[in-house]
Order: structure tokens, then sequence, then C-alpha cells
């Protein structure tokens, strides 16, 4: 089956097509500060876009009100965010805060979400996760009528915590990940080695 998306133009289509072939997709768990409110909320359009130099993309849709999502409004404010990547022990948390909230109410005090500032320039990182990034505001990517928002962000700083590095001569990290699979959510228990190429 062909889905011509110029013609098939239903957004809620292209999403189902797309969130359940493109797998998995790490979290972005996003932490944003404005006006002395932390704003926490998790995106699974996330990836890596280059190492050198270190740029990350996420993509931030609006409200049901129309009105841009919380962490693109900050964003665009302070140019500025915190990239947490979720564990399986934050998955419960990682999930309630993707609840829409009044912009003056915070995830982190609403779902008892701790957070800690390690650096003084960017929002504070979520305390006791194992990577995360602080990032700056480089672009935003105009789609055209889009009800999404491509920010491409480039990583200043990152944290990762020493008990996750189990080799520190050859910089191996290691953490329990947590991904989106379409609706559903995936823990990526085993790992596998890259095959030998003849």
């Amino acid at each position: 089956m062909i889905f011509d998306l110029e013609k098939d133009t239903k957004l809620n289509e292209n999403y189902k097509l797309m969130a359940q072939t493109i797998l998995p997709r790490p979290i972005a768990w996003v932490v944003t500060e404005h006006d002395g409110v932390i704003n926490i909320a998790p995106f699974s359009y996330f990836i890596g876009l280059s190492s050198e130099p270190a740029t990350v993309l996420i993509s931030v849709g609006h409200k049901s009100d129309g009105s841009p999502k919380d962490s693109l409004a900050n964003i665009r404010k302070t140019k500025k965010c915190t990239i947490c990547m979720v564990e399986e022990k934050d998955f419960e948390k990682m999930h309630f805060s993707s609840k829409e909230v009044p912009e003056n109410v915070s995830e982190a005090e609403l779902f008892d979400i701790a957070t800690k500032k390690m650096l003084e320039n960017f929002p504070p990182m979520i305390e006791n996760v194992p990577v995360a990034y602080f990032c700056e505001l480089n672009q935003e990517i105009d789609l055209g009528n889009s009800q999404t928002i491509p920010l491409v962000l480039n990583v200043k700083e990152i944290f990762v915590d020493d008990k996750n590095i189990t080799d520190k001569e050859s910089l191996t990290i290691s953490f329990k990940p947590v991904a989106r699979i379409g609706k559903s959510y995936a823990f990526l228990g085993e790992t596998k080695e890259a095959p030998k190429i003849p």
C-alpha cells in the first residue's frame, strides 16, 4: 500500500504512519524556565543532527487551543533549554509531564520532579538523570503550514553521571533508556555487538 502524502493530507494519518515506523524514537525530556516557572515536557521527535558542531533537533507542537507549547514559547524567549535523557526509573514521571497545564504551572512541582541547577546560564536539569544536554537555540525551521516547529539546538555542554561511565579510557556510557514506539513506550533491554564486516 502506498500513501501519497500530497493527496492524503490528514495530519493525524501522517503522524500515525511515521510514529509507528520510525522506531524506536528517543525521548528528549526538555526543561525550560521563564519568570521563575520551570517547565518540563517530553518530546519523541528528537534526534542528533551533528557531533561537530554538537547539534540536536526537537520538533515542538502547539497546545490544544493552537497556542505554542510552553517549551517552544520559553525557548523563543530565553534561547535556551536543557535536554535530559530518560531512564526506566523515571518513566512514569516523564509520561505525566506530557500533560497540558497552564504556563504558570510547573510540572516539576505538580508531579514532584526534582531538579538541580548545574550551570548558571541554563535551565536546571532533572535530578538523577544519566545524561543532560545544555542547549542554545540555533534556529527554527519553517515547514510552511505546519503544526510542529523543528528547533535546531546547539549543544554547549553535556553532563554524564559518573556511574553511567563504564569505561573512562574509551568513554563508554551505559544507561537504561526509554523510547517511544507508536503510541507506546519501550525499554531497550538487550544490546547486540555489531557483526564483523567481511
